[in-house]
């Protein structure tokens, strides 16, 4: 990532693209926060392969990508809510941390790795370090484990457990002897007891946390630029800042960046607040403020609305989210699109809400693309018959592949151009159709109902003809899509189509 500034704690530092020098109405390409992709479950060539072809071209920065160490393997289909052989979720059950897993293998990994560094874009690891298994005894390395016991590796006495350490008994009649989290606003059950059932690891030993940081350090040897921490809010400041302080700098000479999985709603100790001290936080509560503006739903004729996205015209900082250096942000993820509370590709405004985030100056944004599923929110991933993922194939109904969409690519060249500019000349119409200059360097409207919608606005650019890089790619001095006129007072008459967006920088004049 171009450019470098730091997050510090004491002696810890996470190093990423928030710089604060650049001048607003005249951007630097190293003044914009870095784009990331959110690669979901994609195996290790196809990210490599996307890396080359469609995310280092576009201009994204970085890619985060799934757990890469070996995890159990479901060998028989389960029941009920969970009928489905090789969930997704299989991945998030830590065996070893031998880097054999359902998305390839350790030299498939490491070359991964090297060529998307080779094409500009850092990589991401999602870490499992809260946890073990909570099922199976299989793993898609071949090894036996149950509960508790990972030969090689962990004993009963490496987990905590009830009553030693969990300081709340299983409920009545439950089959859970060892003690899962039944308050989630006890910082002490949230730390030392099981969610849901996964057998949870005493991040408080010296063992268990050197054993974690070399797991993180073989990552960072390889290559790896930082981690997204699964579960972070489950381990406590004090052994996240204990396993960071065991782990070497990233082949750039920086601290290896961190984004925390902290859920919003939880009070004091065990809050998105409390951990920003250690790396930026998932920004859930921004998730829910782009889905309570956005939000559609479906009458079984017709899409009909009941968002406002003119409610956006206070935003950020000033609507209550955390500071925006503290956040990576994005419209959902793999969690909130299978829960309800955010939008999802099945959703007609998901594109146009994507085009925000990547026009809107807030946090760290990150485009998300995963595979597509039906009602069973369990669904795997498209794999092979032992469950090992298959190749992605973006012109296949199976994969969502967001991060290549025309409009999507072209807002990320939008934001990197308009860097740091601030919002000016914001429009609404009082629901559902919004537009907004960033300084005098680019502008973005964007239009949130089924029917197309002119406005005459002031853009914030000179006169002149651009280029609307949602729909369209300048080349010399023609553009492959739709123009833009702005008059000599800067205003143009937009045409915003239904579910749609326009955008244009200095850079796209004509």
């Amino acid at each position: 990532m171009a450019g470098v500034a730091a997050l510090a704690s004491g002696a810890l530092t996470t190093s990423l693209v928030l710089p604060a020098t650049a001048t607003p109405d005249r951007p630097s390409r190293s003044s914009a926060t870095p784009v990331l992709a959110n690669l979901f479950e994609w195996n290790w060539p196809s990210v490599a392969k996307e890396c080359t072809t469609q995310l280092g071209p576009a201009g994204y920065a970085g890619v985060q990508v799934a757990p890469p160490q070996d995890s159990t393997k479901r060998t028989e289909l389960g029941n009920g809510s969970d009928a489905v052989l090789h969930p997704w979720w299989e991945v998030y059950q830590p065996v070893s941390y031998a880097l054999t897993s359902r998305m390839g293998t350790e030299a498939q990994f490491t070359a991964m790795v090297k060529t998307c560094r080779a094409a500009g874009v850092k990589v991401y690891v999602d870490a499992v370090i809260n946890h073990m298994t909570g099922q199976g005894t299989t793993s898609y390395g071949g090894r036996s484990h149950t509960k508790y016991s990972y030969p090689g590796l962990y004993a009963p006495s490496d987990f905590h457990r009830h009553p030693t350490s969990c300081p709340v008994p299983p409920a009545s009649g439950s089959s859970d002897r060892m003690g899962s989290i039944r308050d989630f606003n006890d910082y002490r059950q949230v730390w030392n007891c099981e969610l849901v059932g996964l057998s949870d690891l005493n991040t408080g030993s010296p063992a268990v946390r050197a054993k974690l940081a070399g797991y993180l350090n073989k990552l960072l040897s390889y290559g790896v630029s930082g981690f997204r921490v699964d579960a972070a809010k489950h381990v406590s400041q004090t052994d996240l800042a204990a396993i960071q302080s065991r782990l070497r700098r990233t082949v750039d000479g920086t601290r290896p960046y961190f984004a925390l999985e902290v859920g919003a709603g939880s009070p004091g100790r065990i809050s998105p607040a409390a951990y920003t001290g250690l790396g930026q936080v998932l920004g859930f509560d921004y998730t829910t403020a782009l889905f309570n503006a956005f939000k559609s739903y479906d009458d079984g004729q017709k899409p009909r609305n009941d968002g406002n996205i003119g409610s956006l015209a206070v935003f950020g900082e000033a609507s209550g989210l955390l500071p925006s250096a503290n956040e990576l942000v994005f419209v959902q993820n793999h969690d909130t699109e299978r829960n309800g509370s955010s939008l999802n590709y099945k959703d007609p405004n998901n594109l146009i809400a994507t085009h925000f985030m990547l026009a809107y100056p807030y946090g760290t944004p990150q485009v998300y693309s995963g595979f597509t599923w039906d009602t069973d929110t369990n669904q795997s991933p498209p794999s092979d018959a032992n469950g090992f993922v298959t190749d992605t194939d973006c012109a296949s109904s199976a994969w969502n592949c967001t991060v290549q969409d025309r409009g999507v690519k072209g807002m990320v060249g939008f934001h990197n151009r308009v860097g740091q500019a601030p919002v000016r000349n914001w429009y609404d119409d009082g629901a559902n159709l919004i537009a907004f200059s960033r300084g005098n360097v680019g502008f973005f409207a964007t239009n949130n109902e089924t029917a197309a919608t002119t406005v005459t606005v002031r853009t914030g650019l000179p006169r002149g003809t651009y280029c609307d890089v949602v729909h369209g790619v300048k080349r010399g001095g023609t553009c492959s899509g739709p123009i833009v006129r702005v008059n000599a007072n800067g205003t143009a008459s937009i045409r915003v189509g239904p579910y749609d967006s326009v955008a244009f920088t200095r850079s796209d004049r004509l």
